[in-house]
């Protein structure tokens, strides 16, 4: 059969594959939580159900249906079951504001809203008073007093008139509408059609060994275009996808699940290190010696070079005796992992790479559904550093000051009512300006350098690339996190969260006793040791780029305190705002 549609590979697997297990998540039962699991059968069925009980809602093509819950089949269930019949899924965040859910509830007109919990519909439950659009509220969770979605499903679709609901879709109608959040202003609603996605699905397809009946395991939010792709994908390739309970249990998750690839954020494989690292500084004497020289030597790994016999049996050794529990850390099965939504340090995709633990990293945007670009699984078509080389179908060029540009059938229809903004990001030949700035390697791979909105100038007139500085110095081992400032100003500076356990490991090597974060931001010995940090790094950087001067923080940044995206950017404004006498101490009697 030809595939146009989205939930077109639903009825391909359904058919083909109808009794093999395509989603598994935990329930609650008597003596704790076990893995519920779905067929392709089950799901379709599933899904048919969910289209009836929306036909009979009274729900019609191009109606708006709100979808707010943490990954689970039942968000699939909604998301396939709304397209089927010709509307549009708008996925949310259960963690915007509440400003955000009352602007994207108005924008795009929601008729019916599923939401995962409590905690959701405690926030959603005040716009049925202020969107007089929206007719009901349902909910996963079974809460006293609401109407849980299961009550809107009839017990048995009717085939025939989903089926010639499914008819009237076209390849050109929309699927969705994600909202993104601008760093300024309200959320702009990118409009995807069936054909934006699909295309990127096939394109995806002919680059990534998927194997059917192998497992996955997913974590990143489902609402974000990255995650929601790679559900296609898994879809269209027959993987057996395991939604993981929640971000705690991921260690926990993968190694009941032992999946074949999952994809996640660079901070999340940063944080996977990092328990490695504080597992390596618990062991004592060979052991211990053992493991760090086994770092040491990943971190000298390069790709497409060989390395001379010496070291390749070294690394060989090592894989053995050390990297094999980091394999075991991760499940023991995993043949790739993809990353993106943000920069990867080069230094722990060698050493990843050098464990045998293959890093896929990529990039696009919700824009371009999202996939641009990506490096491929062999060797010679990958490089550390890069986010690879564009995808089939996909044109990419840099314009005359480095913006990245793409043209290709997965860029979006538009910004829902926004054709200002559409016509802001899309030129009259075609060409969607993504707003980063970037270069080719070898004349094949892309680098990401920066956003073009970052860019900032010095008082002296010169341009700074911040992330450009901000990844290098994540390098160090005691900088966790760090944020370049001097806009305006005479220097660059730098708000930085050093790496606590590092930091603590070092300390107690030196003698020091230092009981909590606040003892260490503010220690003497830590701060020349940091300084020091700055300092080598600084030698990478012209000297009008260089760090003259920086700031310790006591709190790390995360999504929960406002300072991170969902998929763990930084927030600068925020950062900015919340950090201001930080940063006016770093440039006070200047």
């Amino acid at each position: 059969m030809e595939i146009t549609r989205l939930f077109d590979y639903l009825d391909f697997q359904a058919h083909n594959r109808g009794h093999e297990p395509f989603l598994s998540a935990k329930v609650q039962v008597v003596n704790g939580k076990e893995w519920k699991q779905y067929t392709f059968k089950e799901v379709q069925e599933m899904v048919n159900r969910v289209s009836a009980g929306l036909l009979n809602l009274g729900v019609k093509k191009d109606d708006k249906i709100a979808l707010i819950a943490t990954n689970c089949p039942e968000w699939n269930f909604i998301d396939l079951g709304v397209q089927q019949i010709g509307a549009v899924c708008v996925p949310m965040y259960p963690t915007i504001s509440q400003n955000d859910y009352e602007f994207i509830f108005n924008d795009a007109e929601i008729v019916y809203a599923f939401v995962g919990d409590r905690s959701i519909l405690d926030r959603v439950l005040p716009l049925e008073n202020l969107v007089p659009s929206l007719k009901g509220i349902y909910t996963f969770e079974q809460i006293s007093g609401q109407k849980h979605y299961l009550t809107a499903l009839p017990d048995v679709a009717d085939l025939e008139v989903i089926q010639e609901r499914k008819t009237q879709v076209s390849p050109q109608d929309l699927a969705t509408i994600i909202y993104t959040s601008g760093t300024t202003g309200n959320p702009k609603g990118v409009m995807l059609t069936h054909n934006n996605l699909v295309s990127n699905l096939k394109a995806i397809q002919s680059l990534l060994p998927f194997m059917p009946g192998k497992k996955s395991l997913s974590f990143l939010p489902l609402c974000h275009s990255f995650e929601r792709i790679v559900f296609y994908a898994y879809l269209s390739n027959a993987i057996h996808i395991h939604y993981a309970e929640s971000l705690e249990t991921i260690g926990e998750n993968l190694k009941e699940v032992q999946p074949y690839c999952f994809t996640t954020v660079p901070r999340l494989l940063e944080k996977v290190y990092e328990k490695i690292m504080e597992k390596g500084h618990q062991l004592e004497g060979f052991k211990k010696k053992l493991f760090f020289w086994a770092v040491k030597l990943g971190l000298q790994f390069e790709l497409n070079k060989n390395m001379g016999w010496w070291y390749n049996l070294q690394l060989s050794i090592a894989r053995k005796l050390i990297f094999s529990k980091w394999q075991e850390a991760l499940g023991g099965e995993v043949e790739f992992i993809v990353t993106g939504a943000a920069a990867f340090q080069p230094r722990l995709a060698k050493l990843f790479t050098a464990a045998g633990i293959s890093i896929i990293e990529g990039y696009g945007l919700t824009e371009t559904s999202p996939v641009l670009s990506v490096n491929r699984l062999e060797i010679e078509n990958r490089a550390i550093g890069t986010v690879g080389m564009p995808i089939p179908g996909v044109e990419i060029k840099l314009a005359a000051d480095g913006e990245i540009l793409a043209k290709g059938p997965n860029i979006m229809r538009g910004y829902y009512k926004r054709q200002d903004l559409t016509d802001e990001v899309i030129d009259s030949d075609g060409w969607f300006h993504t707003g980063d700035i970037g270069e080719w390697i070898e004349g094949r791979f892309l680098k990401i350098t920066d956003r073009k909105k970052e860019l900032f100038k010095t008082s002296g007139g010169k341009y700074i690339a911040p992330q450009v500085l901000e990844n290098k110095f994540k390098e160090s081992p005691y900088i966790e996190q760090i944020m370049i400032v001097g806009e305006s100003e005479k220097y660059v500076a730098a708000l930085i969260v050093p790496s606590f356990l590092n930091l603590k490991e070092w300390a107690k090597n030196e003698g020091l006793t230092l009981q909590d974060n606040h003892q260490i931001v503010n220690n003497d010995k830590i701060k020349a040791l940091l300084n020091a940090e700055i300092e080598n790094y600084n030698q990478h950087f012209g000297k009008w780029e260089q760090v003259k001067k920086f700031t310790l923080l006591a709190q790390e940044w995360s999504i929960d305190t406002g300072e991170l995206t969902p998929t763990m950017k930084l927030k600068r404004k925020i950062i900015m705002t919340k950090y201001q006498p930080h940063i006016q101490n770093l440039y006070a009697g200047d």
